[in-house]
C-alpha cells in the first residue's frame, strides 16, 4: 500500500475527462468485487460536471451495480433547493439521470430553504456522515473522493487563510464569507477528506498551473489548500497539460 502522489497528464479537458470517467468505472467495479457498497464523495465546478457527464455518458456504466453506491457531497453553496448554484443541481442532469441510483443512496447536503440555519445544516450533515461510519470514524471511509480546485488553490469550500482550513474536530463545517459567490457554504473538513482511500484531484487549464506546482513542491496549507489532501491508498492529480506547466517530473506517470 502506498499514499504517494502522483500526476497524471492528458492532452487536453476533453481527453481528461473521458480518461478519469473510465477509470472510475473500472475502480468502482474493483471496490465493488472486494466489498458490499462502495461510498464516493463529490464536488461542484466545471472540471468535476465534465467527470460526472462523461461517467453518465460511458457505455461501461452499465457494468456497474449502482444500487451498491451511495454518493456524498464534500461541500455545498447556502442557497434553495433546486437553484442552479447548488452543486446538487448539476449533479442531477449530468450524473444521476444518466445512472441507477436509489434515491436513498444520495446524500444531499441541506438546503438554504430547508427549515434550518447553515450551523444546524452543518451538524444534520455529519451525523449523516457519523451515522454512515464505521465505529469511532467521523465519516464513512470513501472509496473515491473527486475534488476540483480554484485558481486560488481552494478544494472543497476550504478556502486560503480561512479558520476551516484548521478544524480537526468537527467532520462538516460553515463557510459565511466564501470569496467566491454565494458567500454561504457547507464543506466537510481535512479529516474527512483525508480518511478517504483514494482522493483524486482535477484540475484543467493554465490557471490552475502555478496552485499545482506550488501544491506538489509542499506550500502551506494556509496558502494552498488542496496541497493538505491526501487519500490513505492513493492521492492522484488528474491534469490536463495546460495545467501540468509546473509539475516535477519526477511526479509525472503514464499509469498507476
Amino acid at each position: 500500500m502506498t499514499n504517494e502522489r502522483r500526476v497524471l497528464v492528458h492532452p487536453d479537458k476533453q481527453a481528461l475527462g473521458a480518461s478519469v470517467a473510465a477509470r472510475f468505472i473500472t475502480k468502482i467495479i474493483d471496490v465493488l468485487d472486494e466489498q458490499e457498497r462502495a461510498d464516493i464523495a463529490i464536488s461542484g465546478g466545471s472540471v468535476s460536471s465534465l467527470v460526472l457527464a462523461a461517467i453518465g455518458q460511458s457505455p461501461a456504466r452499465e457494468s456497474v451495480d449502482w444500487s451498491k453506491v451511495h454518493v456524498w457531497w464534500v461541500d455545498e453553496r447556502w442557497v434553495p433547493a433546486g437553484d442552479a448554484d447548488r452543486n446538487t443541481t448539476g449533479t442531477q442532469t449530468d450524473f444521476f439521470d444518466h445512472v441507477d441510483i436509489p434515491e436513498t443512496n444520495i446524500h444531499p447536503m441541506p438546503a438554504s430553504d430547508a427549515g434550518i440555519d447553515i450551523e444546524e445544516a452543518a451538524l444534520q450533515y455529519e451525523r449523516e456522515l457519523q451515522d454512515a461510519a464505521y465505529e469511532g470514524a467521523v465519516a464513512p471511509r470513501f472509496d473515491i473522493t473527486l475534488l476540483g480546485v480554484g485558481p486560488d488553490g481552494h478544494t472543497a469550500s476550504l478556502f486560503p487563510e480561512f479558520p476551516q482550513l484548521t478544524v480537526t474536530d468537527r467532520a462538516v463545517v460553515s463557510v459565511d464569507d466564501s470569496p467566491k459567490p454565494p458567500p454561504q457554504r457547507l464543506t466537510v473538513t481535512y479529516p474527512v477528506i483525508n480518511a478517504s482511500q483514494r482522493v483524486w484531484v482535477i484540475l484543467s487549464g493554465a490557471e490552475k498551473a502555478s496552485v499545482l506546482g506550488l501544491a506538489l513542491a509542499g506550500a502551506s496549507v494556509e496558502d494552498v489548500p488542496v496541497g493538505g489532501v491526501q487519500g490513505r491508498k492513493r492521492t492522484v492529480f488528474f491534469v490536463d497539460q495546460d495545467a501540468a506547466r509546473d509539475v516535477p517530473e519526477n511526479l509525472i506517470a503514464s499509469t498507476y
